[in-house]
């Protein structure tokens, strides 16, 4: 098993690290990478539960870290401290983000299913219902598929994972990236058929 060669960089204690991270010596940091990664990424998959979330975490941290050097101040804390600071806001951040795509998927779902509730209801429902069809055709086919199965269907995320065979974080994707097209369609066709669309 070969090791990778040691830079000078690998072998500065972390004052000189310090030193050359601030000065935008990019050897170091791609050694306080190294170093502290593995804490980053920690403290990332525990707060958010998912690898992949994490290490786009992981990744924003090094680059906010990177931009944002000037503001590090090694007479208040250590780089790994600082790193752990911005961690937790990049976390925050990501958690919001979570949370503003899981309201936008339910206010679009909550949506297509009351058009859905309201067939036998409304007269104009039969039409909803082909043009619902018709936008769902217009998705790309993983996404008309899990809907379809969705709204169709009547199964769970879960069980079209099953059903698929696909990861249920990719059938998650599938079934918000759509909703997301699906929202932002009939919101245009509420706007066009407005009645201040005409005046």
């Amino acid at each position: 098993m070969t090791t990778a060669p040691q830079t000078r960089a690998d072998l500065l204690d972390d004052a000189e690290l310090v030193d050359g991270f601030l000065a935008g010596d990019e050897a170091c940091l791609e050694v306080v990478h190294d170093r502290w990664r593995s804490l980053v990424y920690g403290l990332a998959k525990r707060s958010l539960g998912d690898a992949r979330d994490a290490e786009d975490v992981t990744q924003m941290v090094f680059l906010a870290a990177w931009r944002g050097r000037a503001g590090f101040a090694p007479e208040r804390g250590t780089l790994p401290g600082w790193l752990v600071g911005i961690t937790r806001r990049k976390i925050a951040d990501a958690l919001a983000a979570r949370t503003r795509r899981s309201e936008l998927v339910a206010a679009a779902g909550a949506r297509l299913l009351v058009t859905a509730h309201h067939e036998t209801v409304r007269p104009e429902a039969s039409l909803d219902r082909v043009l619902l069809d018709d936008e769902l055709s217009r998705l790309p086919a993983p996404q008309r598929r899990v809907l379809n199965l969705a709204f169709h269907d009547d199964l769970t995320q879960t069980q079209i994972a099953q059903l698929t065979g696909w990861p249920l974080g990719t059938v998650k994707s599938h079934v918000r990236r759509g909703l997301h097209r699906l929202a932002r369609r009939l919101d245009t066709d509420d706007a066009e058929n407005s009645p201040l669309a005409s005046g």
